[in-house]
């Protein structure tokens, strides 16, 4: 053991989720996989863990994201960190019943075969607490539709990197007006030729410029749809 390491089972219970943010911020697989199995060890409930150290970690990377102080390449280094955290912690949470924040459903429109923006989306959406089913590039309407039917999600997020495949946004909002499924769900659409005007103009329920709004978005909506369901049942 050299000196720089530092021995994460003699921290406090404070210092360790300290530590652990900035390992995620660091994208340190094996320290975030060693904190989680001490967490636990101690007595820490899955649910604990992630939210105060994992989510809260990954929210500190999404601000700095957001702000250019970080980079795509070092955002997804964070989150794979996080990932193999959330690996430990996933079959527990299951176990647990743990409160989800939300769950979505996440794919590349037809003819579009980029996937790292919508990748980047996917793993910050789950370092926020989300259940996020990708259904990978290049999907036609009807992969859309059978992903909301089969896993009934809060969000459908589409993402399209070409101009020439945005159009195809609209076709999936049309179609699921036209089967009366569009109020059922929050539609949010990101990807790098797109604007608010756009997202807009084909119906969409917001427009994501990178993956931090994308998160702040989607926990935003589902909070006011919490609430008009509240106020409706009342």
């Amino acid at each position: 053991m050299s000196e720089d390491d530092i021995d994460l089972a003699a921290l406090s219970d404070d210092e360790l989720v300290e530590q652990m943010h900035d390992d995620l911020y660091d994208g340190l697989q094996e320290e975030i996989q060693d904190a989680v199995n001490i967490l636990l060890e101690r007595g820490w409930a899955p649910y604990d863990i992630l939210t105060k150290a994992l989510v809260e970690g990954m929210r500190i990377v999404g601000v700095d994201f957001r702000d250019g102080i970080l980079f795509v390449p070092e955002v997804l280094l964070s989150a794979n960190a996080m990932k193999s955290g959330m690996s430990i912690l996933r079959p527990l949470l299951a176990e647990t019943g743990a409160p989800k924040v939300g769950k979505m459903v996440i794919g590349t429109v037809k003819g579009d075969i980029h996937d790292i923006g919508k990748n980047l989306v996917s793993m910050m959406m789950e370092g926020a607490g989300f259940e996020v089913i990708d259904i990978g590039i290049n999907n036609p309407v009807e992969n859309y539709l059978a992903a909301l039917e089969e896993h009934k999600p809060d969000i459908l997020g589409m993402s399209a990197l070409l101009t020439t495949t945005m159009p195809y946004m609209k076709v999936v909002i049309d179609e699921m007006k036209e089967k009366g499924l569009r109020d059922e769900y929050i539609v949010l659409v990101g990807g790098a030729p797109l604007n608010e005007e756009f997202g807009e103009a084909i119906g969409a329920d917001g427009y994501c410029r990178d993956a931090a709004v994308a998160v702040e978005m989607a926990k935003d909506l589902i909070a006011r749809r919490h609430n008009q369901l509240a106020a409706n049942q009342g």
